[in-house]
């Protein structure tokens, strides 16, 4: 039976009233462990459940007798919601949607400010030197750099399940939600995260008298109905298909569409990615023989992976992180969007070998950067060459050796990114022309020798439009960007065949190793590379055009 206290109790020796209620019987044994984080106004109280507990007991710090008594019944509700969450017997689906929601709740704690957050007061785990006091205490530009600080360990952190998941716990259980399918356990921590990393940066425009309303506020779906139970129709038994919902007939290859358009509408995947996973499904498609969604049982999958290994055209590595990695994100997808009820390719992996030991630099050697450049300097047009093959073949070897660039970056290059600033010739390097790795468009400054060969008069003379490839008729990039990669690759192949140096990658790692020879600092190297910085301190200031131009200016010169 369950006893409740209906009114705030009185403790001995304290005028503060305090909030007691039995844990019932019937849900004991799931609660031990459990950390609660109980509303009581003026800060949560975090209440771990012990084996010798036998009711819930905290104060209500307030002695206002009308404020108590709300307090005490704000209290009794959350822990009812709890036990309610605590009896019931089935897993809950969650969709993507449903995981953002639940994250905008602590989103909004957070931006608000930590005075009034409940939830914030615990989120130690994190932050590690954050806590609700110190924000308190910390304004300015002290706090400004803390909250920036807290951003950045967010976004390195790993594992996110030993950082955020106690959070997702409390945040479930105050939903009444007291158990997720696994499979939907990743989508949440991921939200989680983001909506983090939005309050910090809130918090820091905020510390610096920044109030301005947030954009990314407006992102966060309404709360919508959570507690869908996991459907009992599928029991993971061998030979039993997938049961899509029966009103949906759902194709494999209709399922990588699907997850790409939700992936580019949230920029959370590069088209390569979607190509590589759509690629990855036609094999799978190819392989059943049958574009039936029903046919991909974990067993099948099994047998898939065992015909890739025995195929012996690709690696066990390739197979691991290239098809099993891309069947489960969009199986996953499929599970979280609740068109799925399991990820048949969920625990299906391949344990590799100790990898072989480093054999070489990854960089190219002097002697193979200057058999390479010098066989593009030597470059003639073929009479079935188009004119821009001819002039990737020719430019961007040399434009790899003194940038460090991405090859897929400089083969995407049009006329208008190269214009003349002061006494420099100044690259640009942006999303717009193609795609960028990191989505973020940076400048680059000509290395002399680049302008003595003549490369600025090429591109002036160049008809307007990319200048080492021909889009599609439809306007496509991508493809034909592929294309000059794979040829620049083959290019450079047929030079270096060192299998342990990657032909078009071994130019950013020389160009690193150089850099560093002659004593350019790291910071301003990942700058010209387009690298993410290595600490918080390196997001202060800029890499400007004088201070990159006097740094390409101690690069040396390759001499051919």
């Amino acid at each position: 039976m369950l006893y409740r206290l209906v009114r705030p109790m009185k403790r001995p020796g304290s005028s503060i009233p305090q909030f007691v209620q039995r844990i019932p019987s019937d849900v004991r044994p799931r609660a031990i462990g459990l950390t609660l984080a109980i509303p009581r106004g003026g800060g949560g109280a975090l209440v771990k459940i012990t084996p010798a507990m036998t009711a819930i007991r905290c104060s209500l710090r307030s002695r206002d007798p009308g404020e108590a008594k709300i307090r005490q019944a704000t209290a009794s509700a959350y822990l009812e919601t709890v036990w309610q969450a605590l009896r019931g017997s089935s897993p809950v689906y969650l969709t993507n949607r449903d995981a953002h929601a639940l994250a905008g709740d602590l989103y909004r704690a957070w931006a608000a400010g930590a005075r009034e957050s409940d939830l914030a007061a615990e989120f130690d785990p994190v932050t590690r030197t954050w806590t609700v006091a110190k924000v308190r205490e910390v304004t300015g530009e002290e706090a400004a750099e803390g909250f920036a600080a807290a951003a950045h360990r967010l976004a390195e952190t790993e594992d996110l399940e030993a950082a955020l998941g106690p959070l997702v716990d409390r945040l479930l259980l105050a939903k009444g939600i007291a158990e997720v399918n696994p499979e939907c356990r990743p989508v949440l921590l991921n939200a989680f995260a983001m909506a983090l990393r939005d309050a910090f940066a809130v918090r820091e425009r905020n510390a610096t008298g920044d109030f301005t309303p947030d954009p990314k506020a407006q992102r966060f779906p309404s709360p919508m109905a959570l507690a869908v139970p996991l459907r009992d129709a599928y029991a993971p038994h061998k030979g039993v298909a997938l049961s899509p919902a029966p009103s949906a007939k759902l194709t494999l290859s209709g399922l990588v569409e699907a997850w790409w358009q939700e992936a580019k509408a949230a920029d959370a995947a590069k088209p390569g990615t979607y190509r590589s996973y759509r690629n990855q499904m036609r094999g799978l498609i190819a392989f059943l023989k049958a574009d039936d969604i029903a046919r991909a049982t974990p067993e099948a999958l099994l047998s898939f992976k065992d015909h890739r290994l025995a195929s012996g055209t690709v690696s066990a590595k390739t197979v691991k992180h290239g098809t099993l990695s891309a069947l489960k994100t969009v199986f996953g997808w499929a599970v979280a969007n609740r068109l799925l009820p399991i990820n048949p390719a969920a625990g299906i992996t391949i344990r590799l070998g100790k990898q072989p030991r480093k054999l070489r630099s990854k960089g190219f050697t002097e002697a193979e950067a200057v058999a390479i450049l010098t066989a593009a300097s030597k470059v003639q047009r073929g009479a079935n060459m188009m004119p821009e093959t001819a002039a990737a073949y020719r430019w961007v070897p040399w434009l790899c050796a003194y940038t460090g660039a991405r090859v897929g970056e400089l083969a995407q290059l049009r006329k208008q990114d190269l214009r003349r600033e002061g006494g420099c010739w100044v690259m640009t390097i942006t999303p717009e022309a193609g795609t960028v790795k990191t989505n973020e468009a940076r400048e680059i400054v000509l290395h002399p020798h680049l302008v003595e060969q003549g490369f600025p008069e090429f591109v002036e003379s160049a008809p307007s439009g990319h200048l080492f490839l021909r889009p599609a008729k439809t306007g496509d990039v991508l493809g034909p960007l592929q294309g000059v990669k794979n040829r620049l690759q083959e290019f450079a192949r047929a030079i270096v065949t060192d299998r342990n140096v990657a032909p078009n990658h071994g130019w950013r790692h020389r160009f690193k190793t150089v850099g560093m020879e002659v004593g350019i600092p790291p910071r301003i190297l990942d700058a010209i590379q387009g690298q993410a910085p290595t600490s918080v301190a390196d997001h202060y200031g800029d890499v400007t055009l004088r201070t990159m131009a006097d740094a390409i200016a101690k690069f040396p010169r390759i001499e051919v």
